[in-house]
């Protein structure tokens, strides 16, 4: 699989570059291994940094009964913790495309994989809430700045293949989110039964992928994702004022409906089986279920999504699918559940869905480095009550049938942002009208 499509993504590359000097281009002309190299290493970079995108939130979510109890948290202090990583998406992903002009997108994924492999090393062993919670704040931001740039990089060296680059990002980070849901309860058995360690383990991930963006930070010079080795021509931001654009908007709502119910569900969902008389294994295997779902479907769902001109019927199926495995949840929880966790599964293929839209709403990399920014920090910060709500109402209400209610009833406007989200239109048009 490796092998056709680096090939493919060379040819990709080569068309980027073709408005380059010729100066630029005699010098590209005789360095066609390094050129191939250089897009093998950066197809394997994002590969390795979106299978790190999620294990710090889903393998909490597998132990989350136990950190309770370990740190001395309540329901409303544990639905606040689930409701970090949204916050921290919002606060520290607005500044990604900034900090990328700057610095180059290579040196800000790096060390957005550093922060995360430090953060995920010590938050187990801080001894106490606040410095869980710094900890896990510092994993977060270097999650939120690799969250904002994959599509941008996707954008700016695969423009013609967005949709499948964007589902192998996607898949791997499926991948990565079950992978932690499904052996860190595992994995902590092994290692002694500890949840610390258990939680710690997920740093090592995190190591693995500094190294393949290495030889992408020494260029400063270059603008988001522009490696010295081959570097596509520069495009200036335009004077977009996204706030203008309804599609950016529709994008930024849908996008921040969609990470309160994945965050819902990698928060809680487990929980709510372990409370149904589903052994702990079990409900983390059911939380693994629902995210492995996401690998096959985020890879097919982006080249569906670029072959249609509107994107609404793959947002309605997907929402139809979240309802049936609500209700599932309030009716019979156990009886149902391998069912329940499928069909929440399949519903959270809405964030590959939304990132495509990302790519396919805007003609320009800066196009797309500003709306990406702008609808994962405020589809982010429209997320952050979700969790922290639903743990303020399981507390209160003794049971799961106010936090299954609330979580039905946001999947409706979820549905509708979503349809208007994907019409086939750009921000760019948009805002200058």
């Amino acid at each position: 699989m490796m092998g056709p499509m680096a090939s493919e993504e060379t040819r990709t590359l080569a068309s980027t570059t073709a408005p380059n000097s010729s100066a630029h281009e005699t010098r590209n002309s005789g360095e066609p291994a390094t050129r191939a190299w250089a897009v093998r290493l950066l197809v394997v970079g994002i590969v390795l940094s979106a299978l790190n995108l999620r294990p710090a939130i889903t393998s909490l979510g597998a132990l989350l009964e136990e950190v309770r109890d370990g740190l001395g948290m309540s329901g409303s202090v544990a639905g606040l913790l689930t409701s970090v990583p949204p916050l921290c998406f919002a606060v520290f992903g607005v500044t990604a495309p900034r900090l990328a002009r700057r610095f180059g997108a290579g040196a800000v994924v790096c060390a957005g994989m550093v922060a995360i492999a430090t953060g995920l090393l010590i938050r187990p062993y801080t001894g106490g809430t606040a410095g869980f919670l710094a900890a896990s704040a510092l994993a977060l931001m270097g999650i939120a700045v690799s969250n904002v740039l994959m599509p941008v990089i996707v954008k700016r060296w695969f423009p013609d293949r967005v949709g499948s680059m964007t589902g192998l990002y996607s898949m791997a980070l499926a991948l990565g989110t079950s992978l932690a849901a499904a052996v860190t309860v595992p994995l902590t058995d092994a290692l002694g039964g500890g949840w610390q360690p258990g939680l710690a383990v997920w740093a090592a991930l995190a190591a693995a992928a500094v190294v393949p963006w290495i030889p992408f930070v020494r260029d400063r010079a270059a603008g988001p994702a522009e490696p010295s080795t081959v570097t596509p021509a520069r495009e200036e931001p335009p004077a977009l004022r996204i706030t203008r654009s309804r599609t950016a908007w529709a994008l930024a709502v849908f996008f921040g409906l969609q990470a309160t119910a994945a965050y819902i569900t990698m928060g809680w969902m487990a929980q709510i089986f372990r409370d149904a008389g589903v052994p702990a294994g079990t409900a983390g295997l059911l939380l693994a279920v629902t995210m492995v779902m996401g690998v096959p479907l985020a890879f097919v769902i982006p080249r569906l999504a670029t072959r249609l001109p509107h994107q609404g019927p793959i947002v309605l199926a997907l929402g139809v699918c979240g309802l049936a495995g609500y209700a599932g949840l309030y009716f019979a929880p156990a009886g149902g559940a391998w069912a329940w966790a499928v069909l929440l599964g399949v519903s959270n293929c809405a964030f590959p869905l939304a990132l495509t839209m990302v790519g396919m709403r805007a003609r320009t990399g800066a196009g797309v480095a500003q709306l990406s920014a702008f609808a994962q920090s405020a589809g982010y910060l429209i997320s952050i009550p979700g969790p922290l709500l639903v743990g303020v109402l399981y507390q209160h209400s003794g049971g799961w049938g106010l936090p299954i209610a609330l979580m039905t009833g946001l999947m409706i406007p979820q549905m509708l942002v979503g349809v208007l989200a994907g019409r086939d239109r750009t921000v760019e048009d948009e805002a200058a009208r």
